[in-house]
């Protein structure tokens, strides 16, 4: 059964992932940066919105600010290394092959990172940054 922490994330989780992918596609599309800049500047924006609801709303964590940043921002940055150089992999040398369309390719990359890391973000932030 899925417990009550893990809706209120997807919730919050709805929410920074809003803001962080609307940023990376603004960058992306309309700003003309490459896709390792667009992830990163919108992934820092909606961590720091991901930060503070999962602190005080999802996980209602006690642990202090200067203890829990320093592993919030590990986490983050390793979640979006694993999550988008898998994504990236994966559509560059399988998905890649079936689509022709470079921005389209892009895109469904940068959206498939976004789940993955959605995924690796909860089980850290429940059990190693916001940890009871």
């Amino acid at each position: 059964m899925i417990n009550r922490d893990f809706i209120k994330f997807l919730c919050v989780g709805v929410l920074n992932t809003m803001v962080g992918l609307s940023i990376t596609f603004l960058f992306l599309n309309w700003m003309g940066c490459n896709y390792w800049t667009s992830t990163f500047i919108g992934n820092s924006i909606g961590a720091v919105v991901s930060y503070f609801l999962n602190k005080n709303f999802t996980f209602r964590s006690d642990v202090s600010n200067r203890k829990a940043m320093w592993k919030f921002a590990s986490v983050i940055l390793l979640c979006y290394l694993v999550s988008y150089a898998f994504s990236y992999i994966l559509f560059k040398f399988i998905v890649g092959e079936l689509i022709y369309n470079d921005g389209i390719l892009t895109n469904l990359t940068a959206l498939v990172g976004a789940g993955i890391y959605t995924l690796l973000n909860y089980f850290a932030q429940k059990y190693f940054v916001f940890k009871k």
